[in-house]
């Protein structure tokens, strides 16, 4: 199978269920932020996998890749295919809740805003952080024009979180100053 098709030429797509639409349609413009969320997932991955003491971090990476790809169908679909499609199994965002609470119970609190940094790693958790939303906002966009599966708008948002505290977590376990920003 080749990897072109030319019939996007025109700048036309076709989603799960065969609807044809401008490439520039709330629908592709969602799944397609999520597909950038999940290749700085996977580069945030890759920095991680060396470390042994973060190989609970690397399969819970791994298992939100894998969700990002169910989350990109689910928002590649027309009315039609998403009836072919599953929702997220109704445990993913429960998961990732324990995901985020189990990474805040071992940091100090904070009542100010983090600004990213101090570890290469540390700042790419803030990237895949401002992509999901920015991933999430294009999908709402999508949801208030077709529809969406709501389940993955509240795994996006959910998501976001994770990031955010596993950055946080990355700071304390590269022993990094966290930085807060002080008006």
């Amino acid at each position: 199978m080749k990897v072109y098709t030319k019939t996007g030429d025109r700048g036309e797509t076709s989603l799960i269920g065969g609807e044809r639409v401008p490439k520039s349609d709330e629908r592709v413009e969602a799944y397609g932020t999520v597909d950038e969320l999940a290749a700085f997932t996977a580069l945030l991955n890759d920095h991680l996998r060396d470390d042994e003491k973060l190989a609970g971090t690397v399969d819970d990476l791994n298992r939100i890749l894998s969700r990002l790809m169910t989350v990109e169908a689910l928002l590649a679909a027309d009315e039609q295919g998403r009836q072919k499609l599953a929702p997220l199994p109704e445990e993913a965002v429960a998961w990732l809740e324990g995901r985020i609470d189990a990474m805040q119970a071992t940091l100090t609190p904070i009542d100010k805003f983090t600004i990213p940094g101090g570890h290469p790693a540390v700042s790419l958790s803030h990237v895949c952080r401002t992509v999901c939303r920015r991933a999430e906002r294009a999908a709402l966009r999508a949801d208030a024009k077709y529809g969406a599966d709501a389940s993955a708008l509240v795994w996006l948002n959910r998501l976001s979180d994770y990031f955010y505290v596993l950055g946080r977590m990355l700071t304390a376990h590269y022993g990094v100053v966290e930085t807060l920003w002080i008006p």
